[in-house]
């Protein structure tokens, strides 16, 4: 049997779930969204320094340096945020 909280409550235990969920790791949607942005942003500017070094035009080692560097950070925090459990 269900044992809520309150003696009486008629909260959906689905519904109590998922609030305690995200009581837990809140804000979690908006997060994977920014990573996820920020992550293709960096994909994106390391994509084009490459090409860049490819056809021959001078980039600077700094710059380079820069891009990768964000593209490890935010791909490890997108990876880190990740859901640990399959049923989520």
């Amino acid at each position: 049997m269900n044992k809520p909280n309150k003696p009486g409550s008629n909260l959906d235990p689905n519904l109590r779930a998922r609030l305690l969920k995200e009581s837990k790791n809140p804000y979690r949607g908006l997060r994977r969204a920014v990573w996820i942005a920020l992550f293709g942003s960096a994909s994106v500017g390391f994509f084009i320094m490459i090409t860049n070094i490819i056809a021959g035009d001078t980039v600077s080692i700094n710059d380079l340096v820069i891009q990768s560097s964000a593209l490890l950070i935010l791909g490890f925090l997108l990876y880190k945020d990740r859901n640990k459990q399959k049923n989520d």
